[in-house]
């Protein structure tokens, strides 16, 4: 009893370096108070505001075409499930970063110059096999995460400006992006993640009024879910939707108090569901099976200085999360080269760049704004952030001895240990056959129907095609044409002429 006692006094006050964190994060003259208000971001309100911020993100303009695969009733349940269902597993890091974090701080290590993140979190609870598989595929899906923002840059920017095919909008984007290399961390984030979500508020209620407005389409149609491989390649896409959170044990470092994050990610969730089933069901409602080749809400509303609007700030958004996806992959490259305690901004930045290379070629290849969601998310968003988090909380408590001395206990109203373990074997199961199998075949399937039907390096995905230029019109001063032109304008279906 005597050690327990002594261990409770040790974990308080280390838990207490968090509350010193605080204070030294808090502005000491009113010189800095501008700037740090802006800039220098870690309350549980800036947490709220990045999770909520990066969770939406483009997948808003995707969540109606995935109620066309999906049909409105699975739409709307799948939405719940999966919100609830990733809540829980980023409660789960939030456990096991905070276990790790203190039996670090027991250790004497000072994280002062070191951002924490997931893979190390395995590594110091679980070992090195789990943090090899955790780096692998949490640095490949905020790879790809990365990708999917630059190919939908372009496709949303082309509704405003069809001058440029999408293409060359990525290559244009792919360099505006590549600017975050100068954001330090995700303390940094603060009037960003406050912007993003006023900005994905902005798109979401939009798309809903415009659609009620619009009405439905003549002869619009419901008939969804029609075959099995759409049906789940849309589910797999709302499974994306709710696992955006492969940076959370980046904005819980950034946190003065990271223990207040356990309950911020079911808030967030809560009041992105207020943006995305309106808004999806709205869409949907009004076109229906239309959106089944329209995979950018955007491509089936009317042109209108709203809508411009909308693009815009989804644009400026994309820029945002782009950052959120790409930080942990600039921390992971500056510590495998180095860099990560450099004390120049400059340095780090130039150091960055080549992490950007990579995912611009890559949305180059895979422009296919839509099913590259689902694939990402059936293939690496299930093992990421819902399986291995759900495993990785087993293994580290499947000792007596760890679960009695855990740093945070269950939550009663759950069961406690019988009730996590429980819900965790669930999480496990359905997501392994669910969304990677069912979901990894469906999305795998279609992902592949895009690359026979388009081709990869494709110029304008899913864009209209373009109409010829317009014939010359004959008048009575106009010479007669030869008869070559005249085949030649017959060929093209253009008026038909007599020789005189």
């Amino acid at each position: 009893m005597g050690d327990q006692g002594h261990e409770k006094v040790v974990e308080t006050v280390l838990v207490g370096n968090y509350i010193e964190m605080e204070a030294e994060g808090k502005p000491k003259n009113v010189k800095n108070t501008i700037s740090n208000f802006i800039w220098n971001g870690g309350s549980a309100y800036d947490a709220w505001f990045s999770c909520s911020s990066n969770q939406v993100a483009q997948v808003l303009l995707t969540l109606p075409y995935s109620f066309s695969q999906l049909g409105m009733l699975s739409g709307i349940l799948f939405q719940v499930f999966y919100g609830l269902m990733g809540s829980w597993t980023a409660y789960l890091i939030s456990i096991l970063y905070v276990e790790y974090r203190t039996r670090k701080e027991r250790e004497k290590a000072d994280f002062r110059n070191h951002v924490i993140q997931w893979f190390e979190v395995l590594d110091g609870l679980l070992g090195k096999h789990w943090r090899n598989v955790g780096l692998g595929f949490n640095c490949t899906f905020l790879l790809f995460g990365s990708v999917i923002q630059l190919i939908a840059c372009a496709s949303n920017i082309y509704y405003i400006n069809d001058n440029l095919d999408k293409r060359t909008w990525t290559y244009i984007f792919g360099a505006c992006c590549a600017t975050t290399v100068f954001i330090p961390s995700f303390h940094n984030y603060r009037i960003w993640s406050f912007l993003g979500l006023i900005m994905t508020t902005y798109t979401a209620w939009y798309l809903t009024v415009a659609s009620l407005l619009h009405g439905q389409v003549e002869g619009v149609k419901h008939t969804g879910p029609a075959k099995m491989v759409l049906y789940f390649t849309g589910a797999t896409n709302i499974l994306y939707t709710f696992g955006g959170h492969a940076v959370t044990v980046e904005i819980m470092h950034a946190m003065w108090k990271p223990q207040k994050f356990k309950a911020i990610y079911l808030w967030a969730t809560a009041y992105v569901l207020t943006l995305t089933l309106p808004s999806a069901a709205a869409v949907y409602w009004a076109f229906g099976d239309s959106l089944l080749n329209h995979s950018n809400a955007f491509a089936l509303l009317p042109r209108s200085p709203w809508r411009n609007m909308a693009v815009i700030l989804m644009l400026i958004h994309q820029f945002i999360t782009f950052g959120f996806a790409c930080t942990p992959l600039y921390f992971v490259w500056e510590k495998a080269i180095g860099m990560h305690e450099c004390k120049s901004m400059c340095k780090r930045a130039a150091a960055r760049l080549p992490v950007v290379i990579p995912i611009w070629f890559l949305a180059i290849i895979f422009p296919f704004f839509g099913p590259i969601n689902s694939t990402v998310g059936s293939l690496l968003v299930s093992f990421t952030v819902y399986i291995i988090p759900a495993l990785a909380h087993m293994f580290t408590f499947r000792s007596p001895a760890a679960r009695e001395n855990a740093v945070e206990q269950p939550p009663r109203f759950l069961g406690r240990w019988v009730g996590a373990y429980t819900i965790n074997v669930f999480v496990v199961v359905w997501v392994f056959i669910i969304g990677f199998g069912f979901g990894g075949w469906a999305s795998m399937t279609n992902f592949i129907h895009q690359i026979d039907t388009f081709g990869i390096f494709t110029k304008c995905y899913q864009c209209p095609p373009q109409l010829p230029p317009p014939l010359p019109l004959l008048n009575a001063t106009s010479p007669i044409p030869s008869p070559a032109t005249i085949h030649h304008l017959q060929l093209l279906g253009g008026p038909k002429f007599h020789n005189p």
